[in-house]
């Protein structure tokens, strides 16, 4: 299996560790010290030596941060994740506290008298972070250091870093070659009067050198740092023993392999301008190139939004994935059918879904599943473990939110089921997501909105009944890379112009703690979109073909657009998934895509 379900939790353990922190803060002369969700790379994923904030509190979700002082720890976490921070973290010694209600500074800023000298260890915070943070602390007298992390100081069995093989993603998916995009780049370089580019996100470094990698679960990335020069020469700086000869060969010359020891010193050799993205690069870089005397440009990371608007191979590549993907969720959902309400638990029906995959040929699964039932489904990133694993009871709905990494795309779904029957609220909750769902999916808008724009067009059927969810509508995709990628998402905090060639999820949801939870998910690619009087217009293509539960929609409730779009759309199911499965699941899918 891909994912595991044995849990760790030992919330003895997790006061002692409290306690030596603080021992080791008086050690190194800190009133407080930052314990973020993060690495030196600011993933969403972190390998388990970098596991820092799971490690201290227990609190295992993928965004979070602690902050502790002699007499008081918080974890700050946002809507995602506060039932799930209240079962996972001993309250007696962590206080949760609600995100971004309160922010690090205006907790610290109360928590810390006047002098008051707070830790950071600057490769876990952006240079973007320490800058606000610093702005906001140094007016009311408090000071920011940066120091040895005095968690690593009592890790004692910390874990090695993570040494996963390096492997070639195909040019041909990616619609372009690894000197292609470096020479692309290091153009921007020139023509911005730019010597070099510090890359630190994985991901970016990934896409730049078509090259994936093994060293975190469900997200295909390489670990490491790089330097892109203006002539687009690279210098890698990685583990090189996860580089064979087959991937340094296809490297070529002008890409050059160092030990991740190396990278400060090739920093410091730096001349000319270098630019620096101040959202994603370590203030430890910034302040190597300051110490140096090395002049900066600090400006986004221009492989964001090239990684983000795809290829005409990488969205043929993500099409085809969904097609596979999607002949494997309906064989999933024909088992479902056959077989709950049984002896299920949401261990077996994740269990399952793996095999079923892997039996389509996914490398990876792209997130842990999130599969829950009742009032699990309620928790929006809940991940099932042998502790907290629920039978499947009629009346509930099961909620299950998975993706594979398939080496030609990557998928990522959600689907809300009824497990016998069920009641009337939950059914006009459900049919209130799927119009918001419905909204986004047949939208037309005008070519310069953002996330934030079309964020509520999903919410509006929800909000006439007095309903919302605590999370975003949708956030990027990557092609064969990270499930969650910047910088565009629909959102209310997203303010990037969405492109052609972006591809994003839509997922609206509605959550009742202790009952029931509902979530459906497509993704979509951003395209043109005809006007009938010629104006400018993007819109959506949708890639995801899986039916939709017809036993969970009030039809009444749906507009005669919104009828028929779901008819149609099941129609699409029909036509493109009922040739890739067997008979069987051919003859469920065709019940399950009969007309509302």
């Amino acid at each position: 299996m891909f994912q595991t379900f044995a849990s760790d939790a030992d919330p003895a353990r997790h006061p002692p560790r409290l306690a030596a922190l603080r021992k080791q803060m008086i050690a190194q002369g800190l009133d407080a010290f930052i314990v973020p969700r993060a690495d030196a790379h600011q993933g969403e994923y972190v390998a388990d030596c970098d596991a820092r904030l799971r490690w201290l509190t227990g609190f295992t979700g993928s965004a979070g941060i602690a902050i502790v002082t002699h007499d008081a720890a918080a974890v700050l976490v946002d809507g995602r994740y506060r039932v799930q921070l209240r079962e996972q973290v001993d309250t007696r010694h962590f206080t949760p506290v609600a995100f971004p209600d309160t922010r690090p500074a205006d907790w610290l800023a109360k928590a810390l008298p006047h002098g008051g000298k707070v830790g950071f260890d600057p490769w876990l915070h952006t240079h973007q972070e320490i800058a606000a943070l610093d702005k906001r602390l140094r007016a009311q007298g408090i000071t920011l250091a940066p120091v040895e992390n005095p968690v690593d100081a009592i890790w004692t069995d910390r874990p090695p870093a993570p040494a996963g093989a390096v492997r070639l993603h195909d040019d041909s998916v990616a619609g372009a070659t690894a000197a292609e995009k470096r020479e692309s780049l290091a153009a921007t370089l020139r023509e911005a009067g730019q010597s070099a580019l510090v890359i630190t996100l994985a991901d970016s470094l990934s896409w730049l050198l078509n090259i994936r990698g093994s060293d975190l679960p469900c997200n295909p990335v390489v670990l490491g740092f790089a330097i892109l020069h203006q002539d687009a020469s690279v210098q890698v700086f990685a583990d090189p023993g996860k580089f064979d000869g087959t991937v340094r060969d296809a490297l070529g010359p002008a890409v050059s392999v160092h030990p991740v020891a190396a990278f400060p010193a090739a920093l410091t050799a730096l001349t000319g301008t270098v630019r620096l993205d101040p959202a994603s690069v370590p203030q430890a870089v910034a302040d190597l190139l300051d110490e140096a005397g090395i002049e900066t440009a600090f400006d986004a990371d221009p492989i964001i939004m090239a990684k983000a608007v795809k290829t005409e191979a990488e969205i043929a590549g993500m099409r085809a994935a969904h097609l596979t993907d999607g002949a494997a969720m309906a064989r999933f959902l024909r088992w479902l059918d056959a077989t709950a309400p049984g002896d299920q638990t949401e261990i077996d029906v994740t269990g399952e879904l793996e095999r079923i995959r892997r039996k389509a040929g996914i490398l990876d699964i792209s997130f842990d599943t999130i599969c829950g039932v009742g009032p699990h489904a309620a928790l929006p990133h809940y991940r099932v473990t042998e502790a907290s694993n629920a039978a499947l009871a009629s009346g509930q709905v099961l909620l299950v939110d998975s993706g594979g990494q398939y080496p030609n795309g990557t998928t990522d779904i959600t689907r809300t089921m009824a497990v016998g029957e069920m009641p009337d609220e939950v059914a006009r909750c459900f049919t209130r997501v799927l119009q918001g769902m419905i909204g986004i999916s047949r939208l037309r808008f005008p070519r310069g909105l953002a996330g934030r724009d079309l964020d509520a067009v999903a919410r509006a059927p929800l909000w006439v009944a007095g309903l919302d969810y605590d999370h975003g509508t949708g956030h990027g995709v990557g092609a064969a890379l990270c499930v969650h990628e910047g910088p565009a998402r629909i959102s209310r905090a997203s303010e990037v112009p969405l492109q052609p060639g972006m591809i994003l999820s839509n997922e609206p949801g509605y959550y009742r703690e202790g009952a029931f939870g509902i979530r459906i998910e497509n993704l979509l690619a951003v395209t043109k979109a005809d006007s009938p009087d010629g104006r400018d217009l993007l819109g959506f293509e949708t890639l995801t073909f899986v039916p939709i539960d017809r036993r969970l929609i009030v039809v009444e409730m749906l507009s005669g657009e919104e009828r028929q779009w779901l008819n149609d759309y099941h129609a699409q199911v029909m036509e493109k998934i009922g040739p890739l499965v067997d008979a069987a699941t051919r003859d469920w899918l065709q019940a399950a895509t009969a007309l509302v």
